[in-house]
């Protein structure tokens, strides 16, 4: 069965992010030399979808479309399936395979984790006790999505020295950032560390780097630090690799649940296993 690719972008109006884009997927295909990997964009690009669709189908029986999203709205619940059920019209004997979006997970944490250690080391590590931490996202309408970014700040708050770590986004959506910089900063934070939970650049992060200057000049008793956007980072390989396998139905363990891998779990577990030993001993005593 011949098999192609299709990775999706979101695609922006800034030209650099979309040729991140296209750089990122030519490392992918360095790395999967086995796959034939298409892209397209589901805006503000050359290549659309449906475009995107069609080339992905030319000699192949079946395509797996991958989206480069990290949370699910409008897009990835119902834009890409609408053109996803058009190409199936167009190619009925092309099998079209949806695999999950990227998602909120352990490997997009280590990522936060990372930045935000990078962001604090360039401000010469300071005292994490008085150093705010703001996850900033795209926005949506979807409450879903939204609540995707505030997982990964409690995730990261679990996992810091941090007293503050707060969400807020680009658009769409409430609080914005000039909002939680200015509560922070009232509470008492000495430093802010501000991380995009962005994939690639844009217009928005171009935007982001502005409203930081003007929060710095507006603050100048506070250092602000901005951490850098995803885009390159090895989790995010993975990542992709992995909703391929899920599609294809190559992966040989279930999807991992998000208590799955929890020191809660962990100690639970545990003390059942002694608590059955325990029980098994005090049967064999009595026996």
């Amino acid at each position: 069965m011949k098999t192609t690719i299709l990775l999706v972008g979101h695609g922006s109006r800034n030209k650099e992010g979309n040729r991140e884009i296209e750089a990122f997927a030519t490392t992918w295909r360095a790395k999967n030399p086995q796959w034939r990997i298409e892209i397209c964009f589901i805006e503000f690009a050359e290549v659309l979808i449906d475009q995107g669709l069609d080339n992905a189908a030319n000699g192949s029986d079946r395509v797996i479309i991958v989206p480069l999203i990290l949370n699910a709205a409008g897009h990835v619940k119902m834009e890409i399936p609408h053109h996803i059920a058009d190409g199936r019209k167009r190619h009925p004997n092309v099998a079209f395979i949806y695999a999950r979006h990227l998602g909120a997970s352990e490997r997009i944490l280590e990522i936060l984790k990372r930045n935000l250690g990078k962001a604090m080391a360039s401000m010469d590590m300071p005292d994490p006790q008085n150093s705010g931490v703001i996850l900033l996202g795209r926005g949506s309408s979807d409450r879903v999505a939204n609540g995707e970014v505030a997982k990964m700040a409690r995730w990261l708050f679990e996992e810091s020295d941090h007293p503050l770590v707060d969400i807020a986004f680009t658009g769409i959506t409430y609080p914005r950032i000039e909002s939680v910089v200015q509560r922070q900063i009232a509470l008492g934070m000495k430093q802010l560390v501000i991380l995009p939970y962005y994939l690639f650049t844009g217009t928005l992060i171009e935007r982001i780097k502005r409203q930081v200057e003007r929060l710095q000049t507006q603050y100048p008793q506070v250092t602000i630090a901005m951490g850098r956007y995803f885009g390159f980072e090895d989790e995010i390989y993975t990542l992709l690799n992995e909703r391929i396998a899920e599609a294809s139905g190559d992966s040989q363990t279930t999807h991992m649940m998000e208590c799955d891998g929890c020191l809660y779990r962990q100690e639970a577990e545990s003390e059942h296993h002694h608590h059955h030993h325990d029980a098994a001993s005090h049967t064999e005593a009595n026996r």
